[in-house]
């Protein structure tokens, strides 16, 4: 990967032809990554700058003033309480969707419940006899449709016999016939006819008699079927009750044959909602548990940069100081109140996610200087998943590195100057445990000599023999007085850069290539010499 990226920038800014770019790290397992076998960490040009101003990378750096192992323990408990950030969102996702079957399932077993219970006071007030009187009645009167029916047609299929006139059937044609082997007689024939005729006429009184008999059972059924209505209206309306309800029997019915499914699978729904309630609450728990450890980690690490650097650098937390995720909660509901009551507090009224559901539930919001129409539309938008939601939260803390200024009073980084705040990280960073590579590019940019002869020399000969350290420089006291191991003369045209010598400050040729290019040659350093008097 380093070898990528030094491709890629270097086609760019000072390669020229066919380089090939090699990495070579000797001792080491040829077969690990690249990163494995030299983990270096890189701080660019004026980088020490900008990590002044980003909170995690100060909290970073004084993660590795502790001892491997517990830098280590920091970063696996910060990659845990991410791992927890993540799953309490989903958590509280998953609760406001239960939450909302919850409601779907109670609001289906109340349905059912109250349909089982006007099934009773209908089947108290006789609604099922109804019922089987109107089914009764519907079951005749339908019949009694059906006979007139056929009525009407076997009336017309009569009065089509009736004008029926048979063909003459003389002794030419019983002649042809009883030569064919029919044996038809003009007698038979006609006799036949008639009786056909005669059926006709039978049925139809047949089937008058039996709708009069049917019209007459209609008419008892209905009599007894209102009689039946008037009683159940009666008994309906003694139960406050509209007779017109009775339409919904049927509804209601199939209804509260589902009560039971619905009771299943209200209860399953509830079990879910208790697990994941219980889930909540625990992760919940084991996050505190882990902030709080990292917080008493830090602790020793503050106590510890007091103690190093002899009071002069001091470090101090500010818990869940990092708003900016409870902003953004905040800002998502959209109301002008909160937006403005939020902005209007300074970084240290701000409360913090926990402080701000405890106030909220303790009926206290006027504490945290909310008006009254504020109060209450704060309330309205914090439902119980947006609560759930804010629980959620999590404000990193911040942590603020101080520097003791000539009149012994502290001052943050921020209101430091440019160069003091360099000289500080760059204190904090040589004083950790960490010992994997460090490289820095010119670090002398922000810095006056007497801070590098007076902290960063003395740390890079304490680090000699315990960590590799790689500078790139224009200053020769980090080159001669840093008693550097190695020093690599670097020369440069427009198309191509190389090593013009490399090796100990004791070599002539080295030598020579320090005082020609960090000191300005032999002249220059004779007439500082002079001039200094020395």
């Amino acid at each position: 990967d380093l070898k990528k990226q030094v491709e890629a920038r270097g086609r760019e800014n000072f390669l020229a032809g066919s380089p090939e770019i090699t990495l070579e790290c000797p001792g080491q397992d040829s077969s690990a990554s690249a990163r494995a076998r030299w983990p270096a960490i890189f701080h660019a040009q004026n980088e020490l700058q900008r990590l002044a101003k980003d909170p995690e990378a100060v909290e970073g750096i004084l993660a590795r003033l502790m001892t491997p192992t517990k830098a280590r323990a920091i970063q696996e408990d910060t990659v845990n309480l991410n791992l927890l950030d993540g799953e309490l969102s989903r958590v509280s996702d998953q609760l406001a969707k239960l939450y909302e079957n919850l409601a779907d399932a109670e609001q289906a077993c109340e349905r059912s419940r109250q349909a089982a219970d006007k099934l009773t006071t209908f089947s108290d007030a006789g609604v099922e006899d109804l019922h089987r009187a109107t089914r009764e009645l519907c079951r005749w009167r339908e019949f009694a449709d059906a006979i007139r029916k056929l009525t009407g047609d076997l009336v017309r299929v009569r009065e089509s016999a009736q004008t029926l006139d048979l063909p003459e059937l003389d002794q030419y044609l019983e002649n042809i016939l009883r030569c064919a082997g029919v044996d038809e007689r003009k007698k038979k024939f006609h006799e036949r006819w008639e009786r056909v005729r005669t059926l006709f006429r039978s049925m139809d009184d047949e089937l008058n008699a039996e709708a009069a008999a049917t019209d007459s059972i209609v008419n008892v059924l209905a009599a007894h079927e209102h009689s039946v209505r008037e009683e159940v209206n009666r008994k309906l309306a003694a139960r406050g009750l509209d007779g017109a309800t009775i339409k919904e029997f049927q509804a209601l019915n199939r209804q509260a044959s589902l009560l039971a499914s619905y009771e299943a699978n209200l209860t399953q729904v509830r079990e879910k909602l208790a697990d994941a309630e219980r889930s909540f609450e625990t992760l919940l728990a084991d996050r505190k548990r882990l902030v709080d450890r990292q917080r008493s980690a830090f602790d020793d690490v503050i106590e510890t940069v007091r103690k190093e650097s002899g009071g002069r650098i001091s470090a101090r937390r500010i818990d869940d100081g990092n708003r900016k995720p409870l902003a953004n909660f905040l800002r998502a509901f959209a109301r002008q109140g909160i937006t403005r009551w939020w902005n209007g507090l300074s970084d240290e009224r701000r409360p913090a996610p926990a402080e701000l559901f405890e106030t909220l539930k303790a009926g206290r919001l006027a504490e945290l200087s909310m008006s009254a129409a504020v109060r209450a539309s704060f309330r309205e938008c914090l439902s119980a998943s947006k609560q759930r939601e804010l629980r959620a939260i999590r404000c990193r803390d911040r942590y603020l590195i101080e520097f003791r200024m000539g009149d012994g009073d502290y001052r943050p980084l921020d209101d430091l100057s440019g160069g003091r705040r360099v000289s500080v990280l760059l204190s904090l960073l040589l004083e950790t445990n960490d010992d994997r590579p460090l490289v820095i590019d010119q670090p002398e940019d922000e810095l006056d000599n007497h801070f590098l002869f007076k902290t960063v020399l003395p740390a890079l000969k304490r680090l000699k023999g315990r960590r590799q350290i790689i500078v790139a420089t224009h200053n020769a006291n980090i080159v001669v007085n840093g008693d550097a191991d190695l020093v690599v003369q670097l020369e440069a045209t427009a198309n191509r850069g190389s090593v013009a010598c490399a090796g100990a400050i004791e070599d002539p040729a080295v030598r020579d290539a320090i005082v020609r290019t960090v000191d300005g040659g032999d002249e220059a350093f004779r007439l500082r010499r002079l001039k200094y008097g020395f």
